[in-house]
């Protein structure tokens, strides 16, 4: 299996990206004469991170369809047309062997393209609630490869693999690292350590509740590694001078914060839950309710369902945060109960049993 191409695409959010870039990581650990492309929407983060990563991308003109009619709606249909001309340009000159899809915006038309093309094709859907890209093209794709139970509802079901979301390799071997993440932090070994998680760009509604509460959070013992997502850094970086509180915007070393935490809030993004069954830490939720079709709830409740996590919903923070937090705190056992149950769902191999249907595809 020499020098054989691989076209991946995925974007719009971190959530969409890193799979992709963990999946291309595999393959080329794999196979390091294989070529890769990756195809991304023009204005998205996906332009920055993966040239990052040490891939090649172009971009696609495309952007999601808006709930509201809009100006933008309007220019969709030429968007989507653009975006799938240029899709089978990319295509007819990089000549892949297989197309493989992490959702967003252009991984629509690249795969809509490779499978009216025979290339074949494999879809790899975070969430427990699927996207209408995924579903459209999930007719056509040779292989759907899931992270949650009860997906037949919306694809076909003898094309479905449960393998997991692939999640960042340095994340599988945290275990026995606290004092090590402690450290890497400057933290005290004797209090609480909360990590507080908004995504890459920041969540207003979390960072909002941790500005009320980090008076209550003094009176917990508690230290706070908040990374509030650089759109809001500069509104709560001074707050980096108390002294139980860091604010980051970005947390560059993912692996120290999991090992130095006790407890984690975070939302609800496919990607941040199958990383969070692999830490194993107690974690409460906090889902994002302006997503489409509000996935994140869904996606929390499938953890919370099996009593492996917590859940807030953004409406009940006033009421309830402070009641089910400083449970949580006096409650070694729930918190050590919680993490456990966690873990229990996680499913570790995911980047590698992917890879194993992409060879598989390839092979055919």
């Amino acid at each position: 299996m020499g020098g054989f191409k691989i076209i991946l695409s995925g974007g719009g959010t971190g959530g969409h990206i890193y799979p992709a870039i963990s999946i291309a990581n595999e393959l080329k650990s794999r196979h390091p004469d294989a070529e890769f492309l990756f195809v991304g929407a023009k204005d998205k983060m996906e332009m920055e991170k993966v040239p990052q990563a040490g891939y090649k991308i172009e971009g696609l003109w495309i952007s999601g369809i808006q709930r509201k009619l809009t100006l933008k709606n309007l220019s969709f249909p030429f968007k989507l047309i653009s975006s799938l001309l240029k899709s089978r340009k990319i295509l007819n000159k990089f000549k892949p062997d297989v197309a493989i899809g992490t959702g967003g915006f252009a991984s629509g038309p690249l795969l809509q393209m490779a499978v009216s093309k025979g290339i074949p094709s494999l879809i790899q859907e975070q969430n427990s609630f699927p996207g209408i890209t995924n579903r459209i093209l999930s007719k056509k794709a040779d292989k759907i490869c899931v992270a949650y139970d009860g997906l037949e509802k919306y694809f076909p079901k003898e094309k479905l693999i449960k393998t997991g979301n692939p999640v960042r390799e340095d994340l599988l071997h945290i275990s026995g690292k606290s004092i090590e993440g402690k450290d890497h932090f400057n933290l005290k070994h004797n209090k609480i350590v909360l990590l507080v998680l908004g995504g890459s760009l920041g969540a207003r509604r979390i960072n909002e509740l941790i500005e009320e509460k980090l008076d209550f959070f003094e009176t917990q013992n508690v230290d706070l590694i908040w990374q509030c997502g650089k759109l809001y850094y500069d509104k709560y970086k001074s707050y980096d001078d108390k002294k139980n509180v860091q604010v980051h915007a970005f947390l560059n070393r993912m692996d120290m914060a999991y090992a130095a935490a006790d407890v984690i809030i975070s939302r609800a993004g496919a990607s941040s839950v199958s990383e969070l069954c692999i830490v194993g830490k107690p974690v409460i939720f906090i889902p994002s309710p302006n997503v489409a079709e509000d996935h994140q709830t869904k996606n929390a409740k499938a953890i919370v369902d099996k009593e492996g996590a917590l859940m807030i919903r953004e409406e009940d923070l006033d009421v309830d945060f402070e009641n089910l937090f400083g449970q949580l705190m006096s409650s070694r056992e729930k918190q050590q109960q919680l993490g456990k149950n966690i873990k229990e769902l996680a499913l570790v191999n995911a980047t590698s049993d992917i890879v194993n249907e992409v060879e598989k595809l390839i092979k055919e």
